[in-house]
């Protein structure tokens, strides 16, 4: 019988699934990537703002992943479970989110323990409380480099503005780094524009 993809994606967290049937002992068969990609970004996208990140995954096949601004975790759980079917390894994720100190301000979004509980499972898992900026400028020389960054709308420009400065030290030739300019729209960001962007930080401090 020939392998296929059996894809359910959907908004309710609880309920997000990717099924594969026949895959192999060691999950996904990577000769099918390409079926896989054309069922998820025809069937499964919930827009087409969302497809260079997924696409991004499915290029990239990121292991090490950074997340700005955690939300609702309304795409988190369904980008990390597949994540880690297309990965040659385990997946390390980092999640940099107010939690409970988000202001009145903010977009609404998901407790430390709630975010802890859905995640956990997909690997080695870090959440870190508090303002990504602030938490950047404390852990930056301690995470490494990552194969994957993204910058949410959860988190307002002037913050992301910060947050550049600290991420061009988190980057290497490969990696791959997306901004959401509005909800469930996200637009690669160039090597030369973090570059641009953070020495315009630095010359902000200066002045």
């Amino acid at each position: 019988m020939p392998r296929f993809v059996d894809i359910s994606f959907t908004r309710d967290i609880s309920v997000a699934r990717v099924a594969f049937s026949d895959s192999g002992a060691d999950g996904v068969n990577m000769g099918r990537i390409g079926i896989f990609k054309k069922l998820w970004l025809l069937r499964s996208s919930r827009s087409a703002g969302e497809r260079p990140l997924v696409r991004s995954i499915l290029d990239s096949q990121p292991k090490k992943i950074l997340e700005l601004g955690l939300g609702e975790l309304n795409r988190t759980p369904q980008l990390l479970s597949l994540a880690s079917q297309v990965a040659d390894g385990p997946i390390h994720y980092v999640g940099l989110d107010r939690f409970e100190a988000r202001l009145p301000e903010d977009p609404a979004g998901v407790t430390l323990k709630e975010a802890h509980s859905c995640l956990q499972g997909f690997g080695r898992v870090q959440l870190v409380p508090g303002s990504p900026d602030s938490t950047l400028a404390r852990l930056c020389n301690h995470l490494g480099w990552f194969d994957l960054i993204l910058v949410s709308a959860a988190i307002d420009q002037a913050m992301a503005s910060r947050c550049w400065f600290f991420l061009q030290r988190l980057t290497r030739s490969h990696t791959v780094v997306l901004q959401e300019s509005t909800e469930d729209v996200w637009e690669p960001v160039s090597h030369q524009n973090i570059d641009d962007w953070a020495s315009q930080q630095v010359l902000r401090k200066v002045g």
